[in-house]
């Protein structure tokens, strides 16, 4: 090879995966909180202040009004000195993280739920591991805080249900397929070279759907089978569960719900990459789980329950999917 074809392809090599170029020196983040609901403003008061105080000085926080011109016009006179902007796409968190990222400056964005806030040292933690350049995503620890307390009958193997971590997710510094989208960290080239997050897929308003994470996850790997997706437990958030999330009756419909996104995602991706994480939950999480609560028949009979549902769920998915050609 030639030196100027060795230089080209170097160059295109640069082009196409710029994160091998990234995680020296300073890492500059860009902070994006989604909302879309005045009922939350006590937790997303609370984050805010909380992102503030470890923002750094090249850092910056942008909050992102998901069709709500209430709320909107609300943050902006009540705190003129954040950023705040409006979904630029259709309802829902995949549009409005994408207008987020969109927005964003920053050589990385980091994802916070509007209910979610960040506990000390959680920033930091981003910047420390963003200093490898392999790593192009990070999923942080997602700690339940509920609003009175976890229903007994509650499996911490379904934390998932309320967008926290669960008995079963890799340790400190494993790989992942995907983070928790209350607290995740992406390269922001990278996502912008995938696209961003899919609006098929992801929660709008209070529909209790999901896996616009895991799609994420999925697409930065066919980009680049080398990208390091980790999981940082020293990211850590608190995530609060009001009580209406703590009823049987959204336990159940959350679990359907993530049942049909599965099967969307499956038309998106194949099955055997979509379910490659729930094959190991289904065989050997949820199992184990049984005998560990066997004495606690309520959280049984949620167990089954809950896997009952997702798959009901995942078999409707697939029907109307087909149905629809």
């Amino acid at each position: 090879m030639t030196e100027s074809a060795s230089t080209g392809a170097e160059t295109a090599n640069r082009e196409s995966n710029p994160l091998r170029e990234e995680g020296v020196g300073v890492i500059r983040l860009s902070v994006v909180i989604c909302c879309y609901t005045q009922r939350r403003r006590p937790q997303l008061d609370a984050a805010i202040v909380a992102t503030i105080a470890q923002l750094g000085a090249d850092d910056e926080l942008i909050i992102v009004v998901d069709h709500n011109p209430e709320l909107f016009d609300d943050l902006t006179a009540g705190a003129p000195e954040l950023t705040v902007v409006a979904n630029a796409g259709a309802r829902g968190l995949s549009e409005a993280r994408n207008t987020g990222t969109v927005a964003a400056s920053g050589d990385v964005v980091v994802f916070l739920d509007d209910d979610a806030c960040p506990t000390p040292g959680a920033l930091d933690a981003v910047r420390t591991r963003m200093r490898d350049a392999g790593v192009v995503a990070v999923g942080g620890a997602v700690e339940a805080l509920w609003e009175t307390a976890a229903p007994r009958w509650f499996p911490d193997e379904f934390g998932w249900v309320v967008g926290c971590d669960y008995r079963g997710l890799p340790d400190h510094g494993a790989a992942i397929r995907n983070p928790i989208g209350a607290a995740m960290a992406v390269r922001r080239h990278a996502l912008l070279g995938i696209g961003g997050f899919s609006p098929a897929l992801g929660r709008r308003g209070t529909l209790p759907a999901g896996c616009e994470e895991t799609l994420m996850g999925i697409a930065l790997r066919e980009r680049d089978p080398d990208a390091g997706i980790v999981r940082d437990t020293t990211f850590r958030v608190t995530h609060f569960v009001p009580d209406d999330r703590g009823t049987f009756g959204y336990f159940t419909s959350r679990c359907y719900h993530e049942g049909r996104s599965k099967a969307v995602l499956t038309s998106l991706t194949g099955a055997d990459t979509a379910l490659a994480s729930e094959r190991r939950y289904t065989t050997r999480v949820l199992p184990t789980g049984v005998w560990r609560h066997r004495h606690t028949p309520a959280r049984v009979a949620a167990l089954v329950a809950g896997f009952v549902c997702t798959c009901t769920g995942y078999a409707r998915g697939l029907a109307e999917r087909r149905l629809r050609g």
